[in-house]
């Protein structure tokens, strides 16, 4: 069995004769799996993370999987912008910076009053071009052996889109990983992948992009449930179910936080994005794998506007 189905709501999203398929394995390793898939659309290519090798991979329908770029400082979440640069969180160089299109690098943030940043792990873009990213705490060897925290607390920040504000916007959570906004972009989930919290909040957004603290609410708690894995990589569909990395697999969950089923893999699942022409087939990466499915509502693209949803709630 390939899907867990725990509510008949799934049957819109997984075909009851869904498989997923693997495209290949053999990347991570003992401190770091593949991660950070990015589908760029004007190549019909995947990116992804390797953090434990520090590089990125590439898979081409035709040429499979091959390495994109090497020393990459650890590179984990990335994204594009809405002028289809490429947004990267990096680990051991503790910073998030962004790809021009002339091949520089321009670095988004790196410190927050002066002090490092932890380890930048995922990264989203809203439609204004603001970047959201989370930071947990440091961990070793994601980071270097000697590098003592600066930042008393694993922070989720704001950089405004002319780079020159940076505002921790929540800072409550043990291990912030995992974001995704809604499709509308009224709602930013965040997950905490402490090991005893595995949760995913939930909050308002202002109209000046921060969070309303006031609203925070628990949108998940994956704490009964056993299984290996916990929550990682997050997205959502244009219907604003939430697809997230959990105990079993990739949990799908509908607007109002209902767990409709679960996409089951062996081991554990890191992260996920939505690619193809026509943005319905789920690319997700476990330990050790780059992985596909194909569902039947498109996801919400990495580049364009947001998405307007009569069924989002």
């Amino acid at each position: 069995m390939q899907i867990e189905r725990l509510d008949p709501g799934l049957d819109a999203i997984v075909a009851p004769d869904a498989v997923w398929e693997e495209l290949g394995r053999g990347f991570g390793g003992p401190t770091g799996p593949a991660e950070g898939p990015v589908w760029i659309a004007e190549d019909g290519v995947l990116l992804f993370s390797d953090i434990h090798n520090s590089r990125r991979m590439r898979w081409h329908p035709v040429d499979g999987i091959t390495v994109d770029k090497e020393d990459t400082a650890n590179g984990n979440g990335q994204t594009r912008d809405r002028e289809g640069r490429l947004v990267v969180c990096h680990h051991f160089s503790r910073r998030v910076d962004r790809e021009e299109a002339d091949g520089s690098v321009t670095v988004i943030a790196d410190t927050y009053r002066g002090m490092k940043l932890n380890r930048p792990n995922d990264v989203v873009v809203k439609s204004d071009g603001a970047i959201y990213f989370t930071d947990p705490p440091p961990k070793v060897p994601f980071t270097p052996v000697d590098h003592p925290p600066e930042i008393d607390c694993a922070g989720v920040y704001r950089v405004s889109a002319d780079l020159k504000r940076i505002n921790m916007v929540v800072r409550d959570l043990v291990n912030p990983n995992g974001l995704c906004f809604s499709p509308d972009e009224t709602i930013l989930y965040v997950n905490d992948s402490n090991r005893h919290r595995k949760l995913i909040m939930a909050y308002d957004v202002e109209a000046d992009g921060m969070l309303d603290l006031g609203s925070a609410r628990l949108f998940c708690d994956m704490r009964p449930d056993e299984r290996i894995g916990g929550p990682d990589g997050m997205k959502v569909d244009v219907a604003g179910n939430v697809y997230c990395t959990g105990p079993g697999g990739i949990w799908i969950l509908s607007p109002a936080g209902v767990h409709l089923g679960t996409i089951l893999i062996e081991g554990r699942a890191s992260n996920m994005n939505w690619g193809d022409a026509d943005w319905r087939t789920l690319y997700f990466t476990g330990a050790r794998s780059l992985n596909r499915i194909r569902l039947e509502i498109p996801g919400v693209p990495v580049s364009g506007g947001p998405i307007q949803s009569s069924t989002h709630a």
